[in-house]
């Protein structure tokens, strides 16, 4: 009975680790239409151009302790009336964390989403755009072990406090800049 308790004990924690640890899944993202990720590139687009604007504001989002960080930002993008800007900065830290980053070399693209809800982590760095209202953000996170980065998902938790900052530029178009269509 004694060797059967301790075996149940083993397994009841085993259980609650692996329950709390990190988990990964790929998916494959087809272009809206999927015959666009094999066309080649077109010579009507430039390998490299310019877009040019000017900051209309600064805006500084802080999020608290519990508050989903993506969805916080949404939040205030829309208050705020931003359709296009620049994400500067970000600091703070997570109660966990989900982030993709891309994982193949040939399109279709193909994402690796990586999450830990039970993970803290220091939010070291963002940076990325608001394109038409619609955030495209990537972070780069520190845990005592390691260092994450990718793109920011739903699954990111406040801990104390996340400070974001965006450069608005409502004047400027930025529609092509992440079409991964547009080559």
């Amino acid at each position: 009975m004694r060797i059967a308790m301790k075996v149940l004990a083993t397994v009841l924690a085993t259980a609650a680790v692996l329950g709390g640890q990190e988990t990964r899944r790929t998916v494959t993202n087809p272009s809206p239409n999927p015959a666009d990720d094999s066309k080649p590139n077109s010579s009507a687009v430039p390998d490299a151009y310019a877009l040019v604007g000017h900051f209309d504001r600064i805006v500084v989002i802080r999020l608290k302790n519990k508050a989903n960080l993506l969805d916080g930002m949404n939040k205030v993008v829309k208050e705020q009336h931003i359709q296009n800007g620049v994400i500067l900065s970000a600091i703070g830290s997570l109660r966990g964390y989900e982030v993709h980053a891309v994982s193949n070399r040939d399109l279709p693209t193909q994402d690796t989403f990586t999450r830990n809800p039970t993970q803290p982590a220091d939010l070291v760095s963002m940076n990325g755009y608001v394109i038409n209202g619609r955030i495209h953000a990537h972070m780069t996170l520190a845990t005592p072990d390691k260092v994450i980065a990718g793109h920011v998902e739903e699954g990111n938790e406040v801990y104390t406090y996340a400070i974001v900052t965006i450069g608005v530029m409502n004047g400027t178009n930025l529609e092509k800049i992440d079409d991964k269509t547009y080559r």
